[in-house]
């Protein structure tokens, strides 16, 4: 076994609430926390090993709560599905719940509520989260429960009808909602085709088109130790999760993984996509193509966001369009990042007559920050949050546990927790300049979902 340890330091989080008000009181505080980074804090010692059939396992040990909170990162999504059958992987992992080779449905149902435990998956752009949350008193039966739907689902036939029918009601319901028609519009302009540019869910027609043997293969190809992660937060020793890890997970055999090919980058290019609905208020979204999450520039460009529009009601395009105009309640600008490439995009809603107004002031925000470097002020509130408020991103044993296994899953190191303020500091104002010139488009994909009649969207 390959074993390695870190102990990490962090503040004890405290409660923020930011808002327009108080946007210096809110900056001083996190400021406070940040500089309390070494006085007031508490180890999370990290253990890392590497079993024989491949599975990563973290752990930390945390005796404050009699509770264990269990994450299995599976390296498998819609990545690893073909565009025929998208959606194969979500209900893969919806299935994993609805009976095993030694459990129905039920089974696994009136067990998990018995402990009071939770049970679930769920699926992202890059991976599948399996998560178990525990008393420590059951951590046994919930092990095994976890293990169970891990590794023997069956994945009836009847289930699998269920649960196509209940995914496709709800992307039907989930169609009339004009946000989803926004962001499904906006995803399918910038990646196309790609699996970035596809729901995860997949959609009725590739829903339908997935067969029991799909499922099964897709599970017995991708559902390797050496294919994933396992993370262990709470109060379990080191011996008890190896004891745990022996009875139900070491005799999970690994498998060859097939390489996944590369991703092309997303074709940059200026679009509008007008959708017409009966609305008072226009659902807008700018954006482009972004960074990969390994992306060493990563950094700088989420300080650049949080000035650009990821800063709440410090952000530029808040205090413009919302503070100075009154256009919106709330406009926010995201860099989403994914394994292979990411997004980058502003979302506001608007009265359908100002939609032009906003889509204005959202251009000659990217254009302005693209072309001059922010204040120093800007620098300063930015480094204060982004450092004060990342505890908090680590305040639960649940947090903690995730955390970990999407960490290892970009390969950010186990010390990424006592790195991440370094990586903040060092940025410069020369630095947000370059990363908003290089990775910030002025040609934008541009989705109007309203009414367009009241819109009468005016082409650049």
């Amino acid at each position: 076994m390959k074993n390695s340890n870190l102990k990490i330091k962090f503040a004890a989080p405290c409660s923020l609430h930011v808002t327009r008000h108080a946007l210096r009181v809110t900056v001083f505080l996190l400021s406070t926390v940040y500089c309390l980074l070494s006085a007031d804090a508490f180890a999370l010692d990290i253990k890392r090993t590497v079993l024989p059939n491949g599975l990563t396992v973290l752990h930390v040990e945390r005796h404050n709560l009699p509770i264990v909170m269990v994450t299995l990162l599976v390296k498998a999504s819609p990545l690893d599905e073909s565009p025929d059958k998208a959606g194969l992987a979500n209900l893969t992992a919806e299935l994993l719940t609805e009976g095993t080779k030694k459990r129905k449905a039920t089974d696994i149902s009136e067990e998990i509520e018995f402990i009071g435990a939770s049970l679930g998956a769920s699926v992202d752009s890059d991976y599948t989260l399996i998560t178990l949350s525990v008393l420590k008193k059951d951590i046994a039966k919930g092990f095994e429960l976890f293990s169970d739907i891990a590794l023997n689902p069956t994945f009836p036939e009847e289930e699998i009808k269920r649960n196509k029918e209940l995914i496709k009601g709800s992307l039907k319901q989930s169609g009339e909602d004009p946000s989803f028609i926004a962001n499904r519009a906006f995803k399918k302009a910038v990646y196309g085709e790609l699996p970035y540019g596809r729901l995860v869910t997949g959609v009725i027609e590739t829903i339908d088109a997935v067969r029991k043997e799909d499922i099964l293969r897709f599970h017995s190809e991708l559902y390797r130790p050496n294919n994933t992660l396992l993370s262990v937060v709470g109060d379990l020793s080191g011996d008890e999760l190896n004891s745990l890890i022996a009875r139900f997970l070491l005799e999970w055999k690994a498998g060859e993984i097939a390489k996944r090919p590369s991703l092309p980058a997303p074709v940059k290019k200026r679009e509008t996509i007008l959708v017409d609905r009966d609305l008072t208020q226009a659902n807008i979204i700018l954006g482009h193509g972004g960074v990969s999450r390994g992306n060493p520039d990563y950094y700088a460009v989420s300080l650049m966001n949080y000035i650009l529009g990821g800063g709440g009601f410090s952000s530029r395009l808040m205090q413009t369009v919302r503070d100075e105009m009154g256009l919106a309640y709330d406009i926010r600008s995201f860099f989403a990042p994914y394994k292979e490439g990411g997004l980058f995009k502003v979302v506001v809603q608007t009265k359908n007559e100002s939609a032009n107004t906003v889509i204005n002031v959202i251009d000659e925000q990217v254009k302005r920050i693209r072309a001059e470097q922010i204040t120093d002020q800007e620098l300063e509130d930015a480094k204060a949050y982004l450092t004060g408020s990342f505890p908090r991103r680590l305040d639960t044993n649940r947090k903690i546990a995730d955390f970990l296994a999407v960490v290892e899953f970009y390969g950010l190191g186990l010390d990424y927790v006592e790195k991440y303020p370094q990586y903040i500091k060092s940025i410069t104002k020369a630095d947000v300049l370059r990363v908003a010139k290089k990775y910030l488009e002025t040609d934008l994909v541009t989705v109007v979902v309203g009414r367009q009649s009241k819109i009468e969207l005016k082409e650049k």
